[in-house]
C-alpha cells in the first residue's frame, strides 16, 4: 500500500480580464474535477485591473472548482493602479468583497499547516512587493502552534528568489531576510506566482544562507489562464501539482499546448525532507 498524500492543485496569475483565455480555463476546470485535489492554491493576480467585474468573474471561476479548501492571496494587479486614491486608501476593498475578507491566513490541513501571506504592499512597492516583519511574526505565530512532523507552507503572490536563468526578476524587498527567517521556522516550502512563468527549485541555489542543512523549497507558477506568458513560457500557460508525503514532496509542472488542447506534465521535481 502506498504511503498517504496530501494533493494540491496550484494555479496562478489568472488576469480575468482582457487576457483570459476563456478556453483555457475550462480546461483547467475539467482537470481539476478529475484530480479532486486535497485543496487548491491559488497565488495571486485574479485580475488584470483590479475592476470590480473582473472580480467578480474571478469568483463565479474559483467557485466552480471542488469543494475543497481553497488558499488565495492577493497579487499586485488585484490592487488598483491608476486609481492612485483607492490605491491609498482602500487598496484590497474588492479583493475582500469577491476573494477573501482576510488578507493573512492560515489553513490547516491533514499533515499540513498553509500560512498565506498578503505581499503586494501597494503604497510602497507596487510591483515587486514586500513582507513586513509583523507578517513574518504572524507566520511565526501560526507555524508554532502546527504539529512537530507537519508540512509548513507558505503561499505569496510574489517571489523570494529570482530564477537563474531570468533577467529582470528582481526579488522582493529584504526577500533574504524573510527566507532566512522561513528557514528558522523550518518551512518547507513556498508557493507563489507574479513571474509568469515557473521555476521550481531550493532556496539555498540563490542564497546560500548560514544554515546549508535546510533550504526551502521554491515553487513558482506561471500565469494559468492568460496569454501573459514570459520567457521560456512566453504566451504558455502552466500550473502545478504537489503530492505532499511525510519524507518527501513532489511536484509535477503542467503546460497548456495548443495542438492538443490540453495541459500535459512536462516535468517532475521530488524533494526529500531531511529528517523525516
Amino acid at each position: 500500500m502506498s504511503e498517504p498524500h496530501l494533493t494540491i492543485l496550484h494555479v496562478s496569475d489568472l488576469h480575468f480580464g482582457p487576457p483570459y483565455q476563456p478556453q483555457v480555463g475550462e480546461v483547467l476546470q475539467r482537470f481539476a474535477a478529475d484530480l479532486q485535489p486535497d485543496a487548491i492554491v491559488a497565488s495571486g493576480d485574479f485580475t488584470q485591473r483590479a475592476k470590480e467585474e473582473q472580480f467578480r468573474a474571478a469568483r463565479a471561476f474559483l467557485d466552480r472548482f471542488p469543494p475543497v479548501p481553497l488558499v488565495v492571496t492577493p497579487g499586485n494587479h488585484d490592487v488598483p493602479l491608476h486609481e492612485v486614491r483607492d490605491r491609498l486608501l482602500a487598496p484590497h476593498a474588492l479583493y475582500r468583497k469577491y476573494i477573501s475578507e482576510e488578507l493573512n491566513t492560515v489553513t490547516t490541513l491533514p499533515g499540513a499547516m498553509i500560512v498565506s501571506i498578503d505581499s503586494t504592499a501597494p503604497r510602497r512597492a507596487i510591483v515587486n512587493g514586500r513582507i513586513s516583519r509583523k507578517q513574518i511574526e504572524f507566520a511565526r505565530g501560526a507555524f508554532a502552534q502546527a504539529d512537530v512532523d507537519a508540512l509548513r507552507i507558505v503561499v505569496a503572490h510574489h517571489h523570494f528568489a529570482p530564477p537563474p536563468d531570468f533577467e529582470g526578476a528582481d526579488a522582493m524587498p529584504q526577500a533574504k531576510r524573510a527566507l532566512d527567517a522561513f528557514t528558522a521556522m523550518r518551512v518547507d516550502l513556498i508557493l507563489g506566482g507574479h513571474l509568469h512563468r515557473s521555476y521550481i527549485g531550493n532556496s539555498l541555489d540563490v542564497y546560500p544562507g548560514a544554515d546549508r542543512e535546510h533550504g526551502v523549497v521554491i515553487v513558482q507558477s506561471g500565469t494559468s489562464t492568460s496569454r501573459r506568458g514570459r520567457a521560456r513560457e512566453r504566451e504558455k500557460n502552466s500550473f502545478n501539482v504537489l503530492r505532499l508525503r511525510r519524507a518527501e514532496i513532489e511536484v509535477e509542472h503542467y503546460m497548456y499546448f495548443d495542438d492538443v488542447e490540453n495541459f500535459e506534465t512536462t516535468a517532475r521535481y521530488t524533494f526529500y525532507r531531511r529528517g523525516r
